[in-house]
């Protein structure tokens, strides 16, 4: 049987990416162009800034998905591309791109929820995967638990009703003074930070949905009130009570929803599961409950092509194509309609 070329292209936010995956599990390459250094002196993403850099950056990215994989561009079987959720502007130019493959080389064109994308990197970083599992997706803006019944059929059992747990790190981060991105910041210094130093919130709402702008607010009182009292503010202490505090809430919910559920496969994905203390904590809670642990290579955690091309792949198995008059949808939520 003839294997399946599938082109990967997401642009959701400040990563221009591409990447050829064979038979949907098979990475033969991925190119990440990030634009790190260019929003570093603002803080965070300028959009626009974003969508001008995307457009420079998309072909020459797509060009060496190619070349690295070793095909020819006309090898290519199926275009898949991230259409939402993320920054209008830079997903357009995604899908613009996608679009003008897809119609030059005359193969189908496949639709990817960027949330989805994050969930199935996981079947490339552990082969032995296969549903049913839970998934805590967390990232800068979204912060979900996912059942994933079979390829293509899911269930969001719950998500943020606030601040994504991503979100709040970066915030933290830039009251503290700490440099962009925020997150590996925080978890940085955390390590050398002591945990039960400052009593901040747990967050606690019902079910199994998450909230982070109580947590947030109280570590901005104390910053606050220990500066106006001239006190000196352990950055450490604050960083490490504060990750301590939002990876309790993230595997308490997650722990949970498992157990609540009867699964007994538990994935992390999305740019959050990067950070050490949120992948070794929940790794320890599943070993102490006997659950399987899965977490994707630190390249992955971030946004990128493979995933895409992943999700893709088997989307196509289920004939879930787009036409080429696909647009962004820019607050695309995890069941595939705009918020």
């Amino acid at each position: 049987m003839e294997k399946i070329l599938t082109l990967g292209i997401e642009t959701s936010c400040d990563e221009t990416a591409a990447a050829v995956l064979r038979d949907g599990r098979e990475i033969l390459s991925n190119v990440i162009s990030t634009q790190i250094p260019l929003h570093q002196k603002f803080g965070g993403v300028v959009p626009e800034l974003a969508s001008r850099k995307h457009i420079v950056n998309i072909m020459p990215v797509v060009d060496e998905a190619i070349r690295t994989a070793g095909v020819e561009l006309s090898q290519i079987n199926q275009i898949a591309v991230t259409y939402g959720p993320g920054l209008v502007g830079a997903l357009l130019v995604g899908v613009a791109a996608a679009k003008t493959l897809a119609f030059a080389l005359k193969v189908p064109l496949v639709a990817v929820n960027h949330l989805e994308g994050h969930i199935f990197v996981n079947f490339l970083s552990a082969p032995e995967l296969e549903p049913p599992f839970l998934s805590l997706v967390v990232s800068g803006g979204h912060t979900a638990l996912i059942k994933m019944n079979t390829y293509n059929e899911f269930e969001l059992l719950g998500q943020t009703r606030d601040d994504a747990a991503g979100e709040a790190f970066d915030k933290i981060a830039r009251v503290m003074n700490l440099p962009y991105p925020g997150g590996p910041e925080i978890d940085r210094l955390a390590k050398t930070g002591n945990p039960d130093a400052i009593d901040f919130p747990h967050p606690k709402v019902a079910d199994f949905d998450f909230s982070f702008s109580g947590l947030k607010s109280s570590v901005l009182n104390y910053l606050n009130s220990t500066s106006m009292r001239g006190e000196t503010v352990n950055n450490a202490d604050v960083a490490a009570s504060f990750q301590r505090a939002v990876v309790d809430s993230l595997i308490d919910k997650t722990i949970d929803a498992a157990e609540n559920f009867g699964l007994s496969k538990i994935v992390l994905a999305g740019g959050v599961a990067a950070n050490s203390a949120l992948e070794s904590s929940l790794r320890a809670a599943c070993d102490k409950r006997g659950l399987k642990f899965f977490y994707p290579t630190k390249i992955l955690c971030t946004d990128n092509a493979a995933m895409i091309a992943c999700r893709g792949y088997y989307q196509s198995l289920a004939e879930d194509f787009a036409p080429l008059t696909l647009n962004a949808v820019p607050n695309l939520n995890f069941k595939g309609a705009a918020q």
